[in-house]
């Protein structure tokens, strides 16, 4: 089962995720480039949690939500549904916890992500994301199994977590104007939001999702959850049908505006960190540089956050994406 009686996180919650994950998440680095900063002409400051453990900012959330368990919970295990980084971050943290975990990933998830999750040592069970319910599957596992389940970003523990990332950003460059944050199902964004909230509170934060899947965009606009098909995008970890309750709590109050990147700019982005920067970077993570290049807000001459979400991306796709349109 899954226990979200809990509050809302706070910005205490985030300080208090730091306090467990110091010592076992990396203190990513902050990246900057004098080619984007002159053709953009603004100052850019490039959180890289595609350096985190498993690739990405997921193991943040992963870890503190995992490292909250009882023992009771613990000797069970812990169940997850994801794309792929969740799923990373949640097998990498039962282990490093010494717990068993079981992941609910899609079939067509990129072959690099299922190949690591297995290889953390999680047991993975197939679904068709087009015509199964990923959250039924894990429903029933975790009833017949006594798991505990961990979603991917509707958890206050999760939610917490992943706002570490911007609160070791503010603590580096802490005047910050302007945020751009990728966006699926708000994990990250709710967390961000919070940190942004109590260190620079100047600090415009805008999250930034597909355009083939603006569902928490449309929320917003509308004062109320709106749920979508499954978009279709590359930007495979931002596939997000409906934001969460809890999410969208903190988002709806919080958050300057949503944006929205077309799959091209992305591709635009990935070809820009990989022959300017020489980092890889998943297409999900790219959407902050993609909004800062094309969303139209005004950032000439202001300090900007772009929170790069993860580097986990199936190298042949890859190699795709970055021969697009050349």
């Amino acid at each position: 089962m899954t226990d979200l009686s809990a509050p809302l996180p706070t910005y205490a919650g985030v300080q208090s995720a730091a306090a467990r994950l110091a010592g076992v998440a990396h203190r990513t680095p902050v990246l900057t480039s004098t080619t984007m900063d002159e053709s953009l002409g603004a100052s850019l400051y490039f959180k890289a949690e595609n350096y985190q453990r498993m690739g990405a900012f997921k193991f943040r959330g992963a870890y503190n939500a995992l490292s909250r368990f009882t023992p009771t919970q613990a000797a069970a295990g812990v169940l997850a549904y994801s794309s792929g980084n969740h799923a990373q971050a949640i097998a990498l943290s039962a282990r490093l916890l010494g717990m068993p975990a079981v992941i609910v990933m899609p079939e067509d998830a990129p072959v690099a992500k299922l190949a690591a999750t297995r290889g953390y040592g999680a047991e993975v069970v197939l679904y068709d994301r087009f015509s199964e319910d990923r959250e039924a599957i894990a429903a029933r596992l975790a009833q017949e199994r006594g798991l505990t389940l961990i979603p991917p970003y509707n958890h206050p523990h999760v939610m917490a977590g992943q706002g570490t990332a911007v609160a070791e950003l503010l603590e580096d460059v802490p005047d910050l104007d302007v945020l751009f944050v990728p966006l699926g199902g708000g994990g990250l964004l709710s967390g961000s939001l919070l940190a942004a909230k109590a260190l620079a509170p100047g600090c415009k934060v805008y999250g930034v999702e597909p355009a083939a899947g603006n569902d928490f965009q449309q929320s917003l606009r509308s004062g109320k959850i709106v749920k979508i098909e499954t978009p279709k995008t590359i930007a495979d970890g931002a596939q997000t049908q409906a934001a969460g309750d809890l999410t969208f709590a903190v988002v709806r109050q919080l958050v300057t505006d949503i944006v929205t990147a077309t799959d091209e700019q992305l591709v635009d982005a990935l070809r820009f960190y990989a022959e300017r920067m020489k980092i890889i970077v998943e297409p999900t993570g790219a959407l902050s540089l993609a909004a800062a290049q094309n969303s139209g807000i005004d950032i000439k001459g202001k300090k900007v956050g772009i929170l790069i979400s993860g580097g986990n991306v199936d190298i042949a796709k890859y190699g795709e994406f970055l021969s697009r349109g050349l």
